[in-house]
């Protein structure tokens, strides 16, 4: 069954009260986690990848499991260049029969630890014009707050990259948490609102089209982030 994608289910009946203790206490701390060992390859084939292109306007795909919203976004912005970056080697090298027509030529895939690339991005000093994080996974018990991106240490570097950032969930309260932290480190209060693609455009992710086949209402919180260099608990 396709349309069979169950309702995002948790306790929580509003923003979690120990979110903005868990914002502040990572804005102020320095980040300390090594790489992981594949990262520092992964990063550089990457930057080499889009300087051989042209070094267009960067958009990140953070979190892109089979690819399909780079592509999407690769072909919707033709003059970016766009990097789908997914943890799991098996989602991004998965076949791509599904794609119809010839690929695009501005994107590549990445396997990283997006933890780490987002952090080496920000110390190389390359900030993305555009930057994607698609239904991530909710961890919607109340007891699993700081699995969430937006209450992860490594939140404040994300915010720090600048550029337009997009998160898209099933779940209201995720936008709305995802919304707070970001105004909370930056000062910029974001838009948040029911979303759904317009008429005869494709959805973005699989997991986009079978949250709007199950019935599921879908929710954005979109945000023009300010210069990073206005922010100095950045890249920790």
């Amino acid at each position: 069954m396709f349309a069979n994608s169950r309702t995002v289910a948790s306790a929580q009946t509003g923003p979690h009260d120990k979110l903005a203790a868990l914002v502040d206490r990572h804005r102020d701390a320095v980040y300390r986690k090594p790489l992981a060992a594949y990262s520092a390859g992964a990063f550089d084939a990457a930057i080499v990848a889009w300087r051989n292109a042209g070094a267009a306007p960067l958009i990140i795909d953070a979190g892109c499991g089979v690819g399909e919203s780079t592509l999407r976004l690769a072909t919707q912005f033709p003059d970016h260049f766009v990097m789908g970056i997914d943890q799991s080697e098996s989602r991004i090298v998965r076949g791509k029969d599904w794609w119809d027509g010839e690929w695009p030529g501005n994107f590549v895939w990445v396997r990283a630890d997006l933890v780490d690339f987002w952090r080496q991005l920000f110390e190389a000093g390359i900030r993305p014009a555009r930057h994607y994080l698609l239904y991530p996974n909710p961890w919607p018990k109340i007891g699993q707050l700081a699995r969430r991106w937006h209450a992860h240490a490594v939140f404040p570097t994300v915010v720090a990259l600048g550029g337009v950032l997009e998160c898209r969930s099933n779940w209201d309260l995720y936008i709305e948490e995802f919304a707070l932290a970001v105004e909370w480190l930056c000062g910029v209060r974001p838009v948040v609102e029911a979303w759904s693609p317009e008429a005869g455009v494709e959805p973005m992710t699989p997991f986009e089209r079978k949250y709007l086949a199950s019935g599921h209402g879908l929710h954005r919180c979109v945000v023009t982030l300010p210069s990073p260099l206005a922010a100095p608990w950045a890249g920790r």
